[in-house]
Order: C-alpha cells, then sequence, then structure tokens
C-alpha cells in the first residue's frame, strides 16, 4: 500500500476518533490508540518511516508541552510528594516485572530487565493529553500528576542507561546544546516573540521546533534520548509561558491538531493482534504484574498527597505508552529480547494506556466528583 493511500486511512481514522471522542466523553487519545491497533491489523499495516519520524516527534513536543505545563514554585514546595510517588511508580512494577519475567517465563536476565524498565513507566503523553482535554491541568490534581510522572520516567531513563545504553562521543554536544538551550532560550524568548511574534507564520513555535529537533537530532547521535532535556527545556520555559498563555494555546492546537494523533496511531499499530492471540495466559501476567504493584504502591501515597481524588492518581499514574515502547524497541533492535516478546511487551503497553484511562475518566473524573460531592450538599442542605 502506498504512503498517500496509508496517510489517507490514518487521516479518516483520526477524524473518526475525534467524533467518537466527543459522542462518548472519552480522552481521544485513547480512541486513537484502539484506532491504531484496529487499522494496523485490518488493513496489515506496518509503521512506514515517515510515520515512525512524525510520532518520534511528536512524543519529544508533548513531553515539552508537559513541562512547560508544570508549576514549578510547587513542585518545589511539594517535591516530596511527587518524588515519593513517582519513585514508588517507578521502581514497584520494574521489580515485580522482571522477577515475573525472570522465573515464571524463563525470560534471561537482561530480557526480564528490558521487561521490567518497559512495563514501570507512567506516559507523560497520555497523562498531559488527557489532563488537557478535560482542563485538569490547571488543576492542583493535574500538577501533581505531572511532577509526579516527571519523576517516574527520569527514573526509567536513568534504568534504562545505566542497564544498557551505552553513549557515543556525541553525548558531549548533545548535553552541551540541551544545556545551553534550557539556559538561553528562556532569556531569548521574550525579546524573540517580542519581535517576531503575534504573526500568522507563529515564528515562535519554529523557533521551539527547531530546538526540539535539534534535540532529537543529536539525542540519537549519541545513542540516547530527547524527551529529558525536551521536559527540562519545557519547565524551564513554564515562567515565560505563565505570562504569554495565547502563545502556548497555538503549540498546542498544532500539536493536538496534527502531531499526537499520529503519536497514539502509531502506538496501537505496533500491536500484533495475532502475537497476542497464542499468548493470552502470558499477556494477562504480564499485565497484572505491572498494574498490581503500581496499584499497591500508589494508592497508599495518593491517599496521603491527592486526596479526595487518589483513584484517579493511582489510574493515570498505571498508565504508560512513550518510554515503554522506546525500551521495548531498543530490547528488540539490539538483540535483547525477540518479536514475540516485543509484542507482548507493547501490548501491555498499550492497553496500560487504554484501560486505567478510560476507566479513570469514566468514573473517577475529579470533575465528576465534585458536582457529585456538590449535589449531595445541596440535597442535604434542602433536607428539613
Amino acid at each position: 500500500m502506498s504512503d498517500v493511500a496509508i496517510a489517507a486511512i490514518l487521516a479518516a481514522t483520526i477524524l473518526v476518533a475525534s467524533t467518537i471522542s466527543v459522542e462518548i466523553g472519552l480522552s481521544v487519545a485513547l480512541i486513537e490508540l484502539v484506532g491504531g491497533v484496529i487499522v494496523g491489523n485490518a488493513f496489515d499495516l506496518g509503521v512506514p518511516s515517515w510515520l515512525a519520524f512524525i510520532g518520534t516527534f511528536a512524543g519529544v513536543v508533548l513531553t515539552f508541552q508537559a513541562g512547560a505545563e508544570v508549576d514549578v514554585p510547587q513542585f518545589r514546595r511539594e517535591w516530596r510528594a511527587s518524588l515519593s510517588i513517582g519513585l514508588v511508580s517507578f521502581f514497584a512494577p520494574f521489580a515485580v516485572v522482571g522477577l515475573v519475567a525472570y522465573y515464571a517465563l524463563d525470560w534471561t536476565r537482561r530480557q526480564a530487565e528490558i521487561g521490567g524498565l518497559a512495563l514501570s513507566t507512567t506516559s507523560l503523553a497520555v497523562v498531559y493529553a488527557v489532563l488537557v482535554e478535560t482542563g485538569l491541568n490547571r488543576e492542583l490534581v493535574g500538577k501533581r500528576l505531572m511532577s509526579a510522572t516527571f519523576v517516574t520516567d527520569i527514573a526509567t531513563v536513568v534504568g534504562l542507561t545505566v542497564l544498557f545504553v551505552k553513549p557515543t562521543i556525541w553525548i558531549v554536544p548533545f548535553v552541551v546544546v540541551s544545556v545551553v538551550l534550557i539556559v538561553g532560550l528562556p532569556r531569548i524568548a521574550p525579546l524573540f516573540f517580542g519581535r517576531y511574534g503575534d504573526r500568522v507564520i507563529e515564528p515562535e513555535i519554529k523557533l521551539v521546533y527547531a530546538s526540539l529537533f535539534l534535540l532529537l537530532w543529536l539525542g540519537g547521535r549519541a545513542n540516547s534520548q530527547a524527551v529529558l532535556p525536551a521536559f527540562i527545556l519545557g519547565l524551564a520555559m513554564s515562567g515565560h509561558y505563565v505570562k504569554h498563555r495565547l502563545e502556548q494555546e497555538r503549540m498546542r492546537v498544532v500539536a493536538f491538531a496534527f502531531l499526537t494523533p499520529f503519536f497514539f496511531l502509531k502506538g496501537g499499530m505496533n500491536v500484533s493482534l495475532g502475537a497476542l492471540w497464542s499468548n493470552l495466559g502470558v499477556l494477562a501476567l504480564l499485565f497484572v504484574a505491572k498494574m498490581a504493584p503500581k496499584f499497591a504502591g500508589i494508592y497508599p501515597l495518593a491517599r496521603r498527597y491527592t486526596a479526595p481524588h487518589a483513584m484517579f492518581t493511582t489510574l493515570l499514574m498505571s498508565t504508560g505508552l512513550t518510554f515503554g515502547t522506546i525500551t521495548s524497541l531498543y530490547g528488540l533492535n539490539a538483540g535483547i529480547i525477540d518479536r514475540t516478546q516485543f509484542s507482548l511487551l507493547i501490548s501491555v503497553v498499550v492497553l496500560s494506556a487504554i484501560v486505567p484511562t478510560a476507566i479513570a475518566q469514566r468514573f473517577f473524573h475529579p470533575h465528576d466528583q465534585q458536582d457529585h460531592e456538590s449535589g449531595s450538599a445541596a440535597a442535604e442542605g434542602l433536607t428539613p
């Protein structure tokens, strides 16, 4: 099938996903993930190179925008909550999945470590997309969620780097350029945006995207990942966007209208239903091995730090996508895991993006809980 035909199918899928999302009230990211699974298997589509490129860049853009949404002063005030939830969110499933893969599934030690890393993550992209769509990114529970997710993903990147990745000499310019952008862009932005901003050609968005493309290129040459400096760059720019909300809204429109749908479709298209059908027992075991320790570790802390939204926090912290996919792909490309193990890990990653998020939105959405509590209070006030 030609690239244009694939693009047409995916564009139609994106449109249908948007309408379904509006009709049933679930995040469009979830519908796009499911759509990717359906079209990928129904049309026997692999992920073409152009989609892989757009999806990778979209993940970096989402990570940058998530960093820009973090309330840095609040993060400093509440670092204990973010650190404790984030670290437990990483270490609990990493240990359990690794042990299950090694002893129950008879994977090698390195395969078990890849499995533990891939299923220990929390998807910053999914969490951010859901919070923005529901308006929770401006509320306290949303800000705490993004901060804790950031900690989990840092732990995943560090774990992958320490256990497997061998950086090349390009790590030096990658680190230098990352530091220069993180320190310099917030200083340049007011002058650049003041001179060239507020135009239909959007130079301010192009400046940010050029910076992210540079990080993406250098990260690839260094055998590292651009998502971590992209998030920190977003954190550094968050103070600027507090004063220039319109610029941030424009970036969000571009991302959610074009980039992020391809990111989530790409994630769904990596799932092979045939491989899953023949390994349903292993799939269920890995899914439980990821979700159970997440719930057991996060929920008590969430009750302490994010009550009355502990279950909503726990469910969203149990999602996975970006770093889970990155880790699984690394294991496959490095010859550590085989294609079946890769399909199983990717499927669990995608399921963990869909199932807990759908439950969180349908049954534990903070706005719904607040409306219910307000209604109960009003009813009590009317009771004689």
